[in-house]
């Protein structure tokens, strides 16, 4: 019997899902173990101490992303539901798939891949990728959509990274280049692909309401405070690990502060805009991870993080009217103006510190990059590679380069895939709802024929 065309596009998300779930169980059934329980004393005790410096991180970066970037994403008042489970959802199918590749591309030894802690980290990095991406057309987009941009995004970012990290020896160990600004344009590539040069009208179900704002503003919460986790987690335990935590944090205090007095002074009522206060507040964090390894002032910090938090209270203000007026550009959440702007300036800032580093006169070794994307040994006295502080710089910025450009120029040609009929993108009368995607109580008890699950049927019968 043929699948009734208003019931296709429901049926797409679980098989989806199912086949990838079902494929998966297969990969690590063959080919994904545990590294063997060792006998030896010294490496069961160092093995101990990797997973109890790690884990309480880990823990925090997983309150993060589920718990406060979820409910960050619960500003607009109809879409709670769809904002939380399909960030959810994102970060669960990504960090799978992450593991997946990553571990063909770089631990497939012996026809195993050997699975640990820290394997499972660095997937989640590139699960929030997908996570911050998805803010530029979140409420316009169908849950398949989304999971197709997952699928493009996760192997884009793994090579992106790798050109970054390991050919161009870019130092970032919180992921403000290799995470933040890729993520970013990519976001706004698929954006533009996706909804072309159609003007987007303010849809009635957009604004946000007291509730929802509040719901937003304890997202907001959450991430201020588990952020230095984040940014510190691949650092070397020790000195670079402390001194991240506490740029960080620093940083993250100076832009919320400076964001009250921004947000306070442009309007002209001296009263804060809560999506400024959402936002701004961190946006330190975002700009500060490229530095926050390196010897740095504490002033410096602080800097860092007034001056991102008074670009993303401008870029709100004036830049997203204007990218949205000249160039069509739809960025829902204002990906630009908190992960964008502030990226771009710590990547400026990390050419800067770079160059007036001191100079090393311990004869340390210099800085090992980690797998992940991040300087894991801390930049502790300014000592580079063969090119010296110069060179570095160039990196620096030649990692800024590659970054935006290669991830908008990918998101682009991700966008134009999404257009495809059978990804089922919600009509425009649609947008902005959970009772497309959900079955809500209150309807469920009493439903009739002008219920907003029918309706939404019907325009999906109509577009398929």
């Amino acid at each position: 019997m043929a699948v009734p065309p208003s019931t296709y596009p429901r049926r797409l998300l679980p098989l989806f899902l199912g086949l990838f779930q079902a494929a998966l169980l297969v990969f690590f059934a063959l080919f994904v173990t545990y590294d063997e329980p060792s006998a030896q004393a010294e490496d069961t005790s160092l093995v101990a101490n990797q997973v109890y410096s790690t884990f309480p991180f880990f823990q925090d970066i997983q309150v993060m992303l589920v718990v406060g970037l979820g409910l960050l994403l619960t500003f607009l008042p109809r879409y709670g539901f769809s904002a939380l489970t399909h960030n959810f959802l994102l970060l669960n199918f990504s960090m799978q798939w992450a593991l997946v590749l990553q571990g063909l591309l770089q631990h497939f030894h012996h026809g195993q891949i050997h699975l640990d802690l820290h394997k499972l980290l660095i997937s989640e990095f590139a699960a929030v990728t997908v996570l911050i991406s998805v803010g530029a057309i979140l409420g316009r987009a169908s849950p398949c959509q989304l999971l197709v941009m997952a699928t493009c995004e996760i192997p884009i970012y793994l090579a992106s990274e790798w050109v970054i990290v390991t050919r161009l020896g870019v130092l970032d160990v919180g992921g403000t280049i290799t995470i933040h600004i890729f993520s970013c344009y990519f976001g706004l590539g698929v954006s533009k692909a996706l909804f072309r040069a159609t003007q987007q009208p303010l849809h009635p179900k957009e604004t946000p309401t007291p509730s929802s704002d509040l719901m937003s503003l304890v997202g907001t919460l959450i991430l201020w405070v588990f952020w230095p986790s984040f940014v510190a987690v691949l650092c070397q335990p020790g000195d670079a690990q402390h001194r991240a935590i506490l740029n960080t944090l620093l940083a993250m205090s100076a832009s919320a502060i400076t964001t009250v007095v921004a947000s306070s002074l442009l309007e002209r009522d001296g009263k804060l805009s809560l999506g400024h206060l959402q936002n701004g507040s961190l946006a330190g964090g975002v700009a500060i991870g490229v530095v926050a390894d390196m010897a740095m002032p504490p002033v410096a910090a602080l800097a860092l993080g007034s001056l991102s938090a008074v670009l993303c209270v401008l870029g709100f203000r004036f830049l997203t009217p204007l990218l949205g007026r000249k160039l069509t550009l739809l960025d829902q959440c204002g990906i630009h103006n908190l992960h964008g702007l502030p990226g771009i300036l710590g990547a400026a800032a990390s050419v800067l510190a770079v160059l007036v580093a001191p100079k090393d006169t311990s004869g340390s070794q210099p800085p090992q990059l980690s797998p992940a994307g991040g300087n894991a040994s801390g930049v502790l006295e300014g000592q580079w590679g063969p090119g010296g502080a110069g060179g570095q710089a160039l990196c620096q910025a030649a990692g800024l380069a590659v970054a935006a450009g290669g991830s908008l120029l990918a998101g682009l040609l991700t966008g134009a895939a999404l257009r495809l009929p059978c990804l089922a993108r919600p009509p425009e009368r649609l947008c902005f709802d959970d009772s497309l995607y959900f079955k809500i109580q209150d309807q469920a008890e009493s439903p009739g024929p002008d219920s907003s699950a029918e309706e939404g049927a019907l325009a999906l019968k109509e577009q398929v």
